[in-house]
């Protein structure tokens, strides 16, 4: 039997989440646990989640994950689901709390906006005129 990783853990509860998304955290936890109790832990070396910057600043949607970590080590499935369900929240919660997800007032998390002038420079200087041409014609296309 492989342990699962800490990721597929919480695609499962994001899966569980959509199928039910007036149920409660604390009913998410119970059937998450519930599913992986008695299976082998998590390794350590695998402690992430996929990435939500997009949506919640990294602070936020990577909160569980040091209760997660401490569940693995104390081999603790409580600490374990309890983790996966702060960073669940967190990326549920926050756009909701500081308003919608696509508000352009909201550039940091647009990572290009930041470094758009700087990448236009290094473009215009160093790719060749007839390049940079086949490549505007390209992005005009899409």
């Amino acid at each position: 039997m492989s342990s699962p990783t800490v990721t597929e853990i919480f695609k499962r509860a994001l899966e569980l989440r959509e199928k039910n998304p007036s149920g409660s955290y604390k009913d998410l936890a119970s059937q998450l646990k519930n599913e992986f109790i008695g299976k082998p832990f998590p390794e350590t070396a695998f402690l992430t989640i996929p990435e939500y910057d997009n949506i919640v600043p990294e602070e936020d949607w990577t909160a569980g994950l040091p209760v997660t970590l401490r569940g693995i080590q104390n081999e603790d499935w409580d600490d374990v689901i309890h983790g996966i369900i702060i960073s669940l929240e967190q990326v549920e919660n926050y756009p909701k709390q500081s308003g919608r997800e696509d508000d352009p007032s909201k550039d940091w998390r647009d990572r290009g906006a930041r470094i758009s002038e700087a990448e236009q420079k290094v473009l215009e200087k160093w790719m060749p005129e007839d390049l940079m041409a086949i490549n505007k014609r390209n992005y005009a296309g899409n």
